[in-house]
Protein backbone atom coordinates (compact mmCIF):
# COMPACT_ATOMS: atom_id res chain seq x y z
CA UNK A 1 0.00 0.00 0.00
CA UNK A 2 2.90 2.62 0.84
CA UNK A 3 4.27 2.04 -2.83
CA UNK A 4 1.19 2.36 -4.28
CA UNK A 5 0.43 5.76 -1.79
CA UNK A 6 3.77 7.14 -3.31
CA UNK A 7 3.37 6.23 -6.71
CA UNK A 8 0.34 7.86 -6.86
CA UNK A 9 2.02 10.90 -5.01
CA UNK A 10 4.71 10.97 -7.60
CA UNK A 11 1.93 11.44 -10.17
CA UNK A 12 -0.23 13.30 -8.52
CA UNK A 13 3.32 16.34 -8.59
CA UNK A 14 3.49 15.66 -11.85
CA UNK A 15 -0.43 16.07 -12.68
CA UNK A 16 -0.41 19.70 -10.57
CA UNK A 17 3.28 20.46 -10.85
CA UNK A 18 4.65 23.65 -12.79
CA UNK A 19 4.48 22.10 -16.26
CA UNK A 20 0.43 21.37 -16.21
CA UNK A 21 0.02 25.09 -14.39
CA UNK A 22 1.94 26.71 -17.48
CA UNK A 23 -0.09 24.47 -20.01
CA UNK A 24 -3.62 24.99 -18.69
CA UNK A 25 -2.98 29.31 -17.99
CA UNK A 26 -0.68 28.97 -21.54
CA UNK A 27 -3.86 27.67 -22.99
CA UNK A 28 -6.00 30.19 -21.56
CA UNK A 29 -4.59 32.76 -22.52
CA UNK A 30 -3.81 31.46 -26.60
CA UNK A 31 -7.34 31.28 -26.31
CA UNK A 32 -7.98 34.79 -24.48
CA UNK A 33 -5.80 36.18 -27.39
CA UNK A 34 -7.07 34.19 -30.21
CA UNK A 35 -10.77 35.75 -28.98
CA UNK A 36 -9.18 39.33 -29.35
CA UNK A 37 -10.49 39.15 -25.13
CA UNK A 38 -13.72 38.69 -25.84
CA UNK A 39 -14.72 37.13 -22.70
CA UNK A 40 -12.82 40.18 -20.53
CA UNK A 41 -14.91 42.60 -22.69
CA UNK A 42 -18.07 40.93 -23.08
CA UNK A 43 -18.82 39.99 -19.33
CA UNK A 44 -21.58 42.32 -18.93
CA UNK A 45 -23.31 40.98 -22.05
CA UNK A 46 -22.97 37.81 -20.24
CA UNK A 47 -24.63 38.64 -17.30
CA UNK A 48 -27.42 40.09 -19.33
CA UNK A 49 -27.90 36.98 -21.11
CA UNK A 50 -27.98 34.65 -17.53
CA UNK A 51 -30.77 37.09 -16.38
CA UNK A 52 -32.95 36.53 -19.74
CA UNK A 53 -32.07 32.81 -19.63
CA UNK A 54 -34.06 31.97 -16.18
CA UNK A 55 -36.67 30.53 -18.38
CA UNK A 56 -36.11 28.90 -21.67
CA UNK A 57 -36.90 30.22 -25.22
CA UNK A 58 -39.93 28.54 -27.28
CA UNK A 59 -37.82 27.48 -29.99
CA UNK A 60 -34.86 25.99 -27.78
CA UNK A 61 -33.85 22.51 -26.88
CA UNK A 62 -32.60 20.93 -23.68
CA UNK A 63 -33.27 19.72 -20.60
CA UNK A 64 -33.01 22.63 -17.80
CA UNK A 65 -32.79 26.34 -18.28
CA UNK A 66 -29.60 27.83 -19.25
CA UNK A 67 -29.57 29.78 -15.62
CA UNK A 68 -30.39 26.45 -14.41
CA UNK A 69 -27.21 25.07 -16.28
CA UNK A 70 -25.27 28.03 -14.77
CA UNK A 71 -26.14 27.34 -11.69
CA UNK A 72 -25.56 23.57 -11.22
CA UNK A 73 -21.68 24.46 -12.78
CA UNK A 74 -21.40 27.09 -9.73
CA UNK A 75 -23.13 24.04 -7.69
CA UNK A 76 -20.26 22.12 -8.37
CA UNK A 77 -17.62 24.66 -8.52
CA UNK A 78 -18.38 26.93 -5.15
CA UNK A 79 -17.11 24.41 -2.72
CA UNK A 80 -14.16 23.22 -0.45
CA UNK A 81 -12.03 24.91 -2.58
CA UNK A 82 -13.70 28.15 -2.23
CA UNK A 83 -13.22 28.16 1.79
CA UNK A 84 -10.16 25.27 2.49
CA UNK A 85 -8.73 26.20 -0.52
CA UNK A 86 -7.88 29.92 -0.85
CA UNK A 87 -6.97 29.30 2.69
CA UNK A 88 -4.59 26.81 2.10
CA UNK A 89 -3.21 28.71 -0.99
CA UNK A 90 -2.47 32.01 1.62
CA UNK A 91 -1.08 29.86 3.87
CA UNK A 92 1.82 27.96 1.60
CA UNK A 93 2.17 30.97 -0.84
CA UNK A 94 1.24 34.23 1.45
CA UNK A 95 -1.19 37.40 0.16
CA UNK A 96 0.65 37.23 -3.26
CA UNK A 97 -1.07 33.68 -4.17
CA UNK A 98 -4.44 35.71 -4.51
CA UNK A 99 -3.19 37.73 -6.94
CA UNK A 100 -2.17 34.66 -9.37
CA UNK A 101 -5.57 33.54 -8.43
CA UNK A 102 -6.86 36.25 -10.06
CA UNK A 103 -4.58 35.91 -13.36
CA UNK A 104 -6.15 32.14 -13.72
CA UNK A 105 -9.69 33.29 -13.09
CA UNK A 106 -9.04 36.26 -16.06
CA UNK A 107 -7.79 33.58 -18.89
CA UNK A 108 -9.95 30.65 -17.28
CA UNK A 109 -12.42 32.78 -18.98
CA UNK A 110 -11.63 32.08 -21.89
CA UNK A 111 -11.00 28.72 -21.50
CA UNK A 112 -14.31 28.11 -19.76
CA UNK A 113 -15.94 30.20 -22.48
CA UNK A 114 -14.46 27.73 -25.12
CA UNK A 115 -15.32 24.13 -23.29
CA UNK A 116 -19.14 25.46 -23.50
CA UNK A 117 -19.14 26.66 -27.22
CA UNK A 118 -17.34 22.95 -28.08
CA UNK A 119 -19.61 21.06 -25.88
CA UNK A 120 -22.52 22.71 -26.56
CA UNK A 121 -22.01 22.93 -30.47
CA UNK A 122 -21.24 19.03 -30.30
CA UNK A 123 -23.64 17.64 -28.51
CA UNK A 124 -25.84 14.85 -28.86
CA UNK A 125 -28.90 12.66 -27.81
CA UNK A 126 -28.54 10.13 -25.81
CA UNK A 127 -30.83 6.92 -26.17
CA UNK A 128 -33.31 8.82 -23.98
CA UNK A 129 -33.47 11.50 -26.47
CA UNK A 130 -31.90 14.00 -23.48
CA UNK A 131 -28.75 16.21 -24.64
CA UNK A 132 -25.70 15.22 -23.67
CA UNK A 133 -22.34 16.72 -24.46
CA UNK A 134 -19.04 17.44 -22.92
CA UNK A 135 -15.13 17.30 -23.97
CA UNK A 136 -15.38 13.32 -24.55
CA UNK A 137 -18.47 14.24 -27.51
CA UNK A 138 -16.35 17.24 -28.82
CA UNK A 139 -13.31 14.92 -29.14
CA UNK A 140 -15.91 12.47 -30.50
CA UNK A 141 -17.44 14.36 -33.08
CA UNK A 142 -15.22 17.35 -34.05
CA UNK A 143 -12.02 15.62 -33.85
CA UNK A 144 -13.32 12.05 -35.52
CA UNK A 145 -12.78 9.13 -34.88
CA UNK A 146 -8.96 8.56 -34.85
CA UNK A 147 -8.81 10.84 -31.58
CA UNK A 148 -11.49 8.86 -29.73
CA UNK A 149 -9.77 7.45 -27.57
CA UNK A 150 -8.41 11.03 -25.68
CA UNK A 151 -12.54 11.07 -25.26
CA UNK A 152 -12.75 7.65 -23.13
CA UNK A 153 -9.86 8.86 -21.31
CA UNK A 154 -11.51 11.66 -20.38
CA UNK A 155 -14.23 9.73 -19.60
CA UNK A 156 -12.64 7.45 -17.22
CA UNK A 157 -10.77 9.74 -15.61
CA UNK A 158 -14.20 11.51 -14.88
CA UNK A 159 -16.05 8.92 -13.60
CA UNK A 160 -13.79 7.65 -11.04
CA UNK A 161 -12.50 11.20 -10.13
CA UNK A 162 -16.23 12.42 -8.85
CA UNK A 163 -16.60 9.50 -6.50
CA UNK A 164 -13.43 11.35 -4.63
CA UNK A 165 -13.44 14.79 -4.90
CA UNK A 166 -16.90 15.80 -5.31
CA UNK A 167 -18.63 13.12 -2.95
CA UNK A 168 -16.69 11.45 -0.24
CA UNK A 169 -13.75 14.57 0.27
CA UNK A 170 -16.60 16.83 0.20
CA UNK A 171 -19.02 15.23 3.05
CA UNK A 172 -15.67 14.37 4.61
CA UNK A 173 -15.30 18.16 4.97
CA UNK A 174 -18.69 18.11 5.99
CA UNK A 175 -18.91 15.46 8.66
CA UNK A 176 -15.84 17.76 10.26
CA UNK A 177 -16.94 20.80 10.17
CA UNK A 178 -20.60 20.25 11.91
CA UNK A 179 -18.24 17.58 14.34
CA UNK A 180 -15.83 20.18 15.37
CA UNK A 181 -18.51 23.02 15.38
CA UNK A 182 -21.28 21.61 16.40
CA UNK A 183 -20.38 18.49 18.02
CA UNK A 184 -22.39 16.35 15.51
CA UNK A 185 -21.40 12.94 14.94
CA UNK A 186 -19.96 12.12 11.60
CA UNK A 187 -22.44 8.90 11.39
CA UNK A 188 -25.58 11.25 11.34
CA UNK A 189 -23.86 13.65 8.97
CA UNK A 190 -23.49 10.73 6.29
CA UNK A 191 -26.80 9.18 6.55
CA UNK A 192 -28.51 12.73 6.36
CA UNK A 193 -26.97 13.94 3.32
CA UNK A 194 -27.13 10.43 1.86
CA UNK A 195 -31.16 10.98 2.49
CA UNK A 196 -30.66 14.27 1.09
CA UNK A 197 -28.92 13.63 -1.95
CA UNK A 198 -30.58 10.67 -3.35
CA UNK A 199 -33.58 13.13 -2.91
CA UNK A 200 -32.08 15.08 -5.56
CA UNK A 201 -30.17 13.40 -7.87
CA UNK A 202 -32.61 10.40 -8.23
CA UNK A 203 -34.47 12.65 -10.01
CA UNK A 204 -31.98 13.34 -12.77
CA UNK A 205 -30.36 16.69 -14.13
CA UNK A 206 -34.28 18.49 -14.06
CA UNK A 207 -34.37 18.44 -10.47
CA UNK A 208 -30.55 19.00 -10.23
CA UNK A 209 -31.16 21.99 -11.96
CA UNK A 210 -33.95 23.55 -10.02
CA UNK A 211 -32.50 22.91 -6.49
CA UNK A 212 -29.39 24.14 -7.55
CA UNK A 213 -31.00 27.40 -9.21
CA UNK A 214 -32.56 27.66 -5.81
CA UNK A 215 -29.91 26.78 -3.17
CA UNK A 216 -26.65 28.33 -5.05
CA UNK A 217 -27.54 32.46 -5.49
CA UNK A 218 -29.01 31.77 -1.83
CA UNK A 219 -25.84 30.58 -0.55
CA UNK A 220 -23.37 32.67 -2.63
CA UNK A 221 -25.22 35.80 -1.64
CA UNK A 222 -25.13 34.80 2.06
CA UNK A 223 -21.44 34.19 1.78
CA UNK A 224 -20.44 37.35 0.23
CA UNK A 225 -22.73 39.13 2.77
CA UNK A 226 -20.80 37.83 5.60
CA UNK A 227 -17.73 38.41 4.06
CA UNK A 228 -18.78 41.93 3.54
CA UNK A 229 -19.35 42.26 7.47
CA UNK A 230 -15.44 40.82 7.78
CA UNK A 231 -14.43 43.34 5.86
CA UNK A 232 -16.41 46.17 7.07
CA UNK A 233 -15.04 45.23 10.69
CA UNK A 234 -11.28 45.20 9.72
CA UNK A 235 -11.63 48.26 6.59
CA UNK A 236 -8.49 49.94 8.08
CA UNK A 237 -6.87 46.62 7.00
CA UNK A 238 -8.16 47.03 3.63
CA UNK A 239 -5.71 48.93 1.66
CA UNK A 240 -2.84 47.33 3.21
CA UNK A 241 -4.14 43.79 2.33
CA UNK A 242 -4.28 44.90 -1.32
CA UNK A 243 -0.37 46.05 -0.85
CA UNK A 244 0.37 43.04 0.44
CA UNK A 245 -1.19 40.83 -2.38
CA UNK A 246 0.50 43.09 -5.17
CA UNK A 247 3.75 43.33 -3.61
CA UNK A 248 4.42 40.03 -2.67
CA UNK A 249 2.49 38.25 -5.99
CA UNK A 250 6.04 39.59 -6.92
CA UNK A 251 8.88 39.58 -4.35
CA UNK A 252 9.21 36.78 -1.60
CA UNK A 253 7.56 37.16 1.83
CA UNK A 254 9.73 36.80 5.40
CA UNK A 255 8.35 34.40 7.92
CA UNK A 256 6.48 36.27 10.41
CA UNK A 257 4.40 35.09 13.49
CA UNK A 258 3.46 31.46 12.60
CA UNK A 259 3.61 32.00 8.79
CA UNK A 260 6.77 29.90 7.33
CA UNK A 261 7.90 32.70 4.88
CA UNK A 262 6.90 32.10 1.15
CA UNK A 263 9.33 32.89 -2.49
CA UNK A 264 7.34 34.07 -5.63
CA UNK A 265 7.51 31.13 -6.90
CA UNK A 266 5.43 29.17 -4.12
CA UNK A 267 2.81 32.29 -4.45
CA UNK A 268 2.71 31.61 -8.53
CA UNK A 269 1.88 27.79 -7.96
CA UNK A 270 -0.30 27.94 -5.06
CA UNK A 271 -2.14 30.48 -6.17
CA UNK A 272 -2.93 29.09 -9.65
CA UNK A 273 -3.51 25.61 -8.62
CA UNK A 274 -5.97 26.64 -5.79
CA UNK A 275 -7.73 28.43 -8.70
CA UNK A 276 -7.91 25.93 -10.93
CA UNK A 277 -9.06 23.84 -8.24
CA UNK A 278 -11.90 25.83 -7.03
CA UNK A 279 -13.07 27.21 -11.20
CA UNK A 280 -12.58 23.93 -12.58
CA UNK A 281 -11.40 25.80 -15.95
CA UNK A 282 -9.45 23.64 -18.04
CA UNK A 283 -10.78 20.56 -16.64
CA UNK A 284 -13.68 20.61 -19.06
CA UNK A 285 -16.62 20.01 -16.74
CA UNK A 286 -18.56 23.06 -17.22
CA UNK A 287 -19.96 21.95 -20.67
CA UNK A 288 -20.78 18.75 -19.85
CA UNK A 289 -23.64 21.06 -17.35
CA UNK A 290 -24.34 23.60 -19.81
CA UNK A 291 -24.23 21.33 -22.74
CA UNK A 292 -28.11 19.80 -20.56
CA UNK A 293 -28.96 23.87 -21.01
CA UNK A 294 -32.15 24.84 -23.59
CA UNK A 295 -30.58 26.88 -26.47
CA UNK A 296 -30.24 28.11 -30.27
CA UNK A 297 -26.77 29.00 -30.01
CA UNK A 298 -24.07 27.54 -28.22
CA UNK A 299 -21.72 30.80 -27.74
CA UNK A 300 -24.71 32.46 -25.83
CA UNK A 301 -24.30 29.34 -23.80
CA UNK A 302 -20.67 30.10 -23.88
CA UNK A 303 -20.99 33.90 -22.87
CA UNK A 304 -23.57 32.42 -19.62
CA UNK A 305 -21.15 29.35 -19.03
CA UNK A 306 -17.85 31.55 -18.66
CA UNK A 307 -19.24 33.44 -15.91
CA UNK A 308 -19.04 30.62 -13.63
CA UNK A 309 -15.40 31.06 -13.26
CA UNK A 310 -15.78 35.22 -13.01
CA UNK A 311 -18.48 34.45 -9.73
CA UNK A 312 -16.44 31.59 -8.31
CA UNK A 313 -13.13 32.88 -8.16
CA UNK A 314 -13.32 36.51 -8.82
CA UNK A 315 -15.90 36.94 -6.33
CA UNK A 316 -16.18 34.19 -3.67
CA UNK A 317 -12.66 33.50 -3.50
CA UNK A 318 -11.62 37.08 -3.64
CA UNK A 319 -13.95 37.70 -0.32
CA UNK A 320 -12.50 34.91 1.52
CA UNK A 321 -8.89 35.55 1.05
CA UNK A 322 -9.44 39.71 1.72
CA UNK A 323 -11.51 38.49 4.80
CA UNK A 324 -8.01 36.32 6.01
CA UNK A 325 -5.64 38.59 4.69
CA UNK A 326 -7.44 41.52 6.40
CA UNK A 327 -8.37 40.18 9.84
CA UNK A 328 -4.34 39.77 9.85
CA UNK A 329 -4.87 35.24 10.74
CA UNK A 330 -3.03 34.46 7.48
CA UNK A 331 0.03 34.87 10.10
CA UNK A 332 -1.24 32.79 12.75
CA UNK A 333 0.11 29.45 11.88
CA UNK A 334 -3.89 27.84 10.91
CA UNK A 335 -4.33 26.55 7.39
CA UNK A 336 -7.31 25.25 5.28
CA UNK A 337 -10.67 25.79 6.88
CA UNK A 338 -9.35 26.80 10.03
CA UNK A 339 -7.93 29.22 8.82
CA UNK A 340 -10.97 30.91 7.07
CA UNK A 341 -13.07 30.19 10.08
CA UNK A 342 -10.33 32.15 12.31
CA UNK A 343 -10.82 34.99 9.94
CA UNK A 344 -14.52 35.12 10.67
CA UNK A 345 -14.26 34.18 14.35
CA UNK A 346 -12.04 37.56 14.22
CA UNK A 347 -14.44 39.87 13.12
CA UNK A 348 -17.49 37.99 14.79
CA UNK A 349 -16.58 36.43 17.96
CA UNK A 350 -19.25 33.80 19.16
CA UNK A 351 -20.65 32.90 15.82
CA UNK A 352 -18.19 33.52 12.64
CA UNK A 353 -16.75 30.06 13.13
CA UNK A 354 -20.39 28.50 13.21
CA UNK A 355 -21.33 30.68 10.03
CA UNK A 356 -18.43 29.42 8.14
CA UNK A 357 -18.91 25.82 8.51
CA UNK A 358 -22.46 26.04 7.80
CA UNK A 359 -21.02 27.70 4.57
CA UNK A 360 -18.54 24.91 3.98
CA UNK A 361 -21.39 22.56 4.10
CA UNK A 362 -23.94 23.69 2.28
CA UNK A 363 -21.09 24.88 -0.37
CA UNK A 364 -19.78 20.76 -0.07
CA UNK A 365 -23.41 19.23 -0.21
CA UNK A 366 -23.91 21.22 -3.65
CA UNK A 367 -21.02 19.90 -4.95
CA UNK A 368 -22.04 16.31 -4.41
CA UNK A 369 -25.23 17.58 -6.30
CA UNK A 370 -23.24 18.73 -9.91
CA UNK A 371 -20.30 16.58 -9.37
CA UNK A 372 -23.27 13.55 -9.61
CA UNK A 373 -23.93 14.65 -13.08
CA UNK A 374 -20.72 14.96 -14.49
CA UNK A 375 -19.97 11.45 -13.18
CA UNK A 376 -22.74 10.22 -14.72
CA UNK A 377 -22.41 11.48 -18.20
CA UNK A 378 -18.85 10.41 -17.89
CA UNK A 379 -20.59 6.83 -17.71
CA UNK A 380 -23.40 6.87 -19.96
CA UNK A 381 -20.91 8.07 -22.61
CA UNK A 382 -18.41 5.05 -21.85
CA UNK A 383 -21.76 2.02 -21.64
CA UNK A 384 -24.63 3.78 -22.34
CA UNK A 385 -27.93 4.76 -20.49
CA UNK A 386 -27.99 1.83 -18.68
CA UNK A 387 -25.20 2.72 -16.62
CA UNK A 388 -27.17 5.91 -15.21
CA UNK A 389 -29.17 4.46 -12.56
CA UNK A 390 -26.57 1.67 -11.48
CA UNK A 391 -24.40 4.69 -10.85
CA UNK A 392 -26.87 6.81 -9.19
CA UNK A 393 -27.72 4.37 -6.52
CA UNK A 394 -23.49 3.98 -6.23
CA UNK A 395 -23.34 7.43 -5.76
CA UNK A 396 -25.58 8.01 -3.07
CA UNK A 397 -24.30 4.73 -0.63
CA UNK A 398 -20.69 6.53 -0.91
CA UNK A 399 -22.07 9.42 0.61
CA UNK A 400 -22.01 7.78 4.45
CA UNK A 401 -19.11 6.02 3.66
CA UNK A 402 -16.95 9.57 3.04
CA UNK A 403 -18.15 11.13 6.00
CA UNK A 404 -16.53 8.15 8.49
CA UNK A 405 -13.65 7.57 6.39
CA UNK A 406 -10.03 8.04 6.62
CA UNK A 407 -9.92 9.54 3.01
CA UNK A 408 -6.15 10.29 2.91
CA UNK A 409 -5.13 8.08 -0.30
CA UNK A 410 -8.94 8.85 -1.94
CA UNK A 411 -8.54 12.72 -1.60
CA UNK A 412 -4.90 12.18 -3.55
CA UNK A 413 -6.30 9.81 -5.99
CA UNK A 414 -9.39 11.62 -6.87
CA UNK A 415 -6.84 14.68 -7.03
CA UNK A 416 -4.73 13.12 -9.49
CA UNK A 417 -7.75 11.90 -11.28
CA UNK A 418 -8.65 15.25 -11.75
CA UNK A 419 -5.66 17.34 -13.29
CA UNK A 420 -5.34 14.14 -15.31
CA UNK A 421 -9.19 15.45 -16.87
CA UNK A 422 -7.57 18.63 -18.09
CA UNK A 423 -4.67 16.94 -20.63
CA UNK A 424 -7.29 15.00 -23.09
CA UNK A 425 -9.47 18.73 -23.09
CA UNK A 426 -6.79 21.15 -23.52
CA UNK A 427 -5.74 18.62 -26.45
CA UNK A 428 -9.45 19.27 -27.88
CA UNK A 429 -9.33 23.10 -26.89
CA UNK A 430 -6.02 23.67 -28.56
CA UNK A 431 -7.22 21.80 -31.96
CA UNK A 432 -10.67 22.91 -32.29
CA UNK A 433 -10.05 26.73 -30.84
CA UNK A 434 -10.46 27.54 -34.85
CA UNK A 435 -14.42 26.20 -34.81
CA UNK A 436 -14.69 28.44 -31.17
CA UNK A 437 -13.53 31.77 -33.20
CA UNK A 438 -15.66 31.09 -36.28
CA UNK A 439 -18.23 30.79 -34.01
CA UNK A 440 -18.28 33.48 -31.89
CA UNK A 441 -17.41 36.00 -35.07
CA UNK A 442 -20.71 34.84 -36.92
CA UNK A 443 -23.00 35.42 -33.82
CA UNK A 444 -21.92 38.63 -33.14
CA UNK A 445 -22.09 39.34 -37.18
CA UNK A 446 -25.25 38.04 -36.64
CA UNK A 447 -26.41 39.62 -32.70
CA UNK A 448 -25.27 43.24 -32.40
CA UNK A 449 -25.39 42.36 -28.68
Amino acid sequence: MEALNNLVNSVNGLVWGPPMLVLILGTGFFLMVMLKFMPLLRIGTGFGLMWRGREPGEAETGQISPFQALMTCLAATVGTGNIAGVATAVFLGGPGALFWMWCTALVGMATKYCEVVLAVHYRELDGRGEHIGGPMYAIKNGLGKHWAWLGVLFAIFGGFAGFGIGNMVQVNSMADALETTFSIPGWLTGVATMVLVGLVILGGIKRIGKVAASLVPFMCVAYIIASIVVLVVFAEAIPTAFGLIFEHAFSPIAATGGFAGAAVMAAIRFGVARGIFSNEAGLGTAGIAQAAGTTTSSVRSGLIGMLGTFIDTLIICTMTGLAIICSGVWTGGESGAALSAAAFEAAMPGIGGAILSIALVIFAFTTILGWSYYGERCWVFLVGTRAIWPFRVVWVLAVPFGAIAQLDFAWLLADTLNGLMAIPNLISLLLLSPVVVKLTREYFAANRV
